[in-house]
């Protein structure tokens, strides 16, 4: 477990991100699945779909970068 001594910036600098886009939906935890639920389906050609029923290579419809 780390300590305050032991701090990633990199994982601080997500956390500040998470704090910030919470703060914008008012720490409601509903406002912010909605949030992410909208961002997802904005960005649905980003996602690699998972499962027992598809295959993932063949549903990407661009290349990861």
């Amino acid at each position: 477990m780390l300590n305050h001594d032991d701090s990633d910036p990199a994982i601080d600098e997500v956390r500040a991100v998470r704090r910030e886009i919470s703060a914008r939906f008012d720490h409601d935890p509903r406002k912010l699945v909605e949030h992410y639920m909208q961002l997802q389906r904005r960005h649905a050609e980003r996602l690699i779909a998972v499962g027992e029923d598809c295959d993932a290579v063949e549903r990407r419809s661009t290349p990861v970068r």
